[in-house]
């Protein structure tokens, strides 16, 4: 039973089949499913997009936050995530793409607004998407375009030889990610971060971009540098200090409070007939 007051995960019959399908496919953890919360009056949403090995449960506080300034979002699950190692390292990057498109197409039949927010490889497909996707905005939680690991350029060959890369155990939030990441996944990655960097330079929604400079996962360089490269006229990019993690949608990020502020007047700012927000 849903305990938050715009959670309509189980009632919106979208959401519903989105669930189901998650749940067929192996997504034992009710809080890795796909969510909607839905505020009344909203005219605006956010389409949630997770990062590699997680789930829709590390956008939960950031699809909160949005629900009590009445913003809609909808949080969906990429293929081969909260099921095992093994089910991701089948999938390819388009089927995480058409996980996108079409939570994309669940918020365009209520909403005439639609944000994408992503974190780490989220971000990544939301930019592959806004092509084919046009959103009035992009919120990007750890954007990058390099992985820092110096094996990761050579995961295509790497994957038949080293299967999984196992990380060790950290805190209870890991019964969310798997601790063996798939090396073919990897690959994806790859192939994923080329079709971005060939679409940079046409993109044009508003962008706001966040990085930490306590990842210890991807290059932020590469995330400031695929900012810069974009071709939108509205840009916010913030860097945070060492204290930063690389997941910066969860409680370890001790500015996610600040960072949710910012997404949320980056929002209502461009829904403003004359936005105030910044150009950088």
């Amino acid at each position: 039973m849903a305990t938050d007051p715009f959670d309509h995960s189980e009632t919106n019959h979208d959401c519903q089949t989105l669930r189901q399908l998650a749940q067929d496919e192996g997504v034992s953890e009710p809080s890795d499913l796909p969510f909607m919360l839905r505020p009344p009056a909203a005219t605006s949403a956010a389409l949630l997009i997770h990062g590699f090995t997680g789930t829709p449960w590390e956008m939960r506080l950031i699809g909160e936050e949005l629900a009590n300034a009445g913003i809609a979002s909808l949080a969906v699950r990429l293929p081969g995530h909260g099921t095992s190692p093994e089910d991701l390292a089948e999938k390819r990057w388009e089927e995480w793409y058409h996980a996108v498109q079409e939570g994309y197409n669940i918020l365009r039949k209520d909403y005439s607004s639609i944000y994408g927010v992503g974190m780490s490889t989220g971000c990544l497909l939301l930019l592959a998407a806004t092509r084919t996707t046009p959103m009035n905005g992009l919120v990007l939680f750890s954007p990058y375009l390099r992985v820092l690991h110096w094996l990761a350029p050579y995961a295509g060959w790497l994957k038949w030889f080293r299967p999984y890369q196992v990380k060790p155990e950290a805190d209870n939030s890991q019964k969310h990610y798997y601790r063996r990441r798939p090396v073919a996944g990897i690959h994806q990655i790859n192939r994923l971060i080329k079709n971005v960097c060939s679409q940079l330079p046409h993109i044009t929604s508003p962008v706001l971009a966040f990085n930490g400079e306590g990842d210890e996962t991807v290059d932020i360089e590469s995330g400031r540098e695929a900012i810069d490269r974009m071709a939108s006229e509205i840009k916010e990019y913030r860097r945070y200090g060492t204290d930063a993690p690389h997941v910066l949608t969860r409680e370890e990020n001790p500015y996610r409070v600040e960072m949710f502020s910012q997404t949320i007047e980056f929002i209502q700012g461009l829904e403003d007939p004359e936005p105030t927000v910044s150009t950088r």
